[in-house]
């Protein structure tokens, strides 16, 4: 390869974008794609391009901006602390960008002092996590119709909150699984007219991966590979660059249940931490895979609407797609669109996890699932590629 063809390579298989819609594979239509530049420079997370973005797609000033990314970080340090001293009383945590603390249910005060302490407010509730996640393994096990969109635990109300397609809310079989769903525990139903789904669509230009006839985006860089979406191939596929050359197989791969998979790495390319910018904002630095709250700020990199920015709305949800389900994703209001499947979600510096699929595009908005990072590092016993 030529230097220049060389840098190339090594940052396409290194890059970990985050996305934000739910099977986002794009099916490849010819056999051309288009480089664009790269920049390699290590930038800090707070870079003056970073802030402009967030202050873009989440409407916030540069202040406001630089005071959330500090206040975040210090809330995914107290999630932990908080988490231990709340212990058998913990009913989940979240963000509250008003106040910049970290807000930590407890089903009794015993703990309160302990918990505050770390830093955390505090709510009462009346069901702990553990009751609320094995409300979540009953639904599970239920058979969801298409007219239901998904499910999450949902700390800030307390229960696990189903999404029903408005205009299937009457059909008998929703009703019939909601009033099963019930049943399993506490239980609220929310309405929304999308439906989740994947998506394919013709080629366009950016630093892809192909494989077959699909088109998808690398993830995040680990020991001897990377990481991606589950529906973009099953295992023994081969994988090919952003110039077409070889660089290597599908080795695992998840879809459904799970929407995940990984990917060695050779044939001249090799891994590092880095998630793209695509110009929008520096190429940005991997250094670890601290998970952020629920309501904390959130970027998505892609190979078709590269850099987009947004919240974390919910966690633990499965995603009911017309494949099957999708367990322990989590949910963001950032956008996506085809192509952008198993692209990289990243806050601050922090991998997050790899875009599963969603609903909406970059110009009207929308919403987009991944799947944790750390998830797919425990099942596939990988290490992050950091910095």
């Amino acid at each position: 390869m030529r230097k220049a063809t060389v840098l190339r390579a090594v940052l396409s298989a290194g890059l970990l974008l985050t996305a934000t819609t739910v099977g986002l594979t794009e099916a490849v239509a010819d056999g051309t794609s288009t480089p664009s530049p790269v920049s390699a420079a290590r930038q800090a997370p707070a870079s003056d391009d970073l802030l402009s973005a967030m202050q873009r797609d989440l409407g916030l000033t540069r202040t406001e901006a630089v005071g959330r990314l500090a206040a975040e970080t210090a809330a995914r340090q107290v999630e932990r602390s908080a988490k231990r001293a709340a212990g058998h009383s913990y009913g989940g945590s979240w963000f509250d960008a008003t106040s910049g603390k970290l807000v930590v249910a407890l089903t009794r005060t015993g703990p309160r002092k302990a918990v505050e302490a770390t830093g955390a407010r505090v709510t009462l509730v009346q069901h702990s996590e553990r009751q609320l996640n094995s409300t979540m393994k009953r639904v599970n096990a239920l058979h969801a119709p298409v007219g239901v969109a998904g499910w999450h635990v949902d700390p800030r109300n307390n229960s696990v909150t189903l999404d029903v397609v408005a205009a299937h809310n009457q059909d008998n079989d929703v009703r019939s699984f909601v009033a099963r769903a019930r049943k399993a525990g506490p239980v609220t139903v929310s309405q929304t007219d999308h439906t989740p789904r994947t998506l394919a669509a013709g080629t366009v230009g950016g630093d892809p991966y192909y494989t077959g006839n699909v088109r998808c985006s690398i993830g995040f860089s680990v020991s001897g590979g990377f990481i991606s979406a589950g529906h973009c191939a099953q295992p023994g596929a081969a994988v090919y660059g952003w110039d077409h050359t070889y660089i290597g197989n599908f080795q695992g791969s998840s879809f459904p249940d799970n929407d995940y998979s990984w990917v060695n790495v050779g044939s001249g390319w090799w891994t590092v931490p880095v998630v793209l910018g695509w110009g929008t904002v520096p190429d940005q630095l991997v250094r670890g895979s601290a998970e952020a709250p629920i309501g904390g700020s959130i970027c998505r990199s892609g190979s078709t609407s590269h850099w987009h920015c947004g919240t974390v709305l919910a966690k633990n949800e499965t995603v009911n797609y017309s494949e099957g389900a999708v367990h322990e994703m989590t949910k963001t209001n950032v956008c996506a669109e085809p192509g952008d499947s198993g692209g990289s979600f990243i806050s601050g510096d922090q991998a997050q996890g790899v875009t599963s699929g969603g609903w909406g595009n970059c110009s009207s908005g929308g919403e987009t699932w991944y799947q944790p990072v750390n998830e797919i590092l425990n099942r596939y016993h990988l290490t992050l590629t950091t910095a």
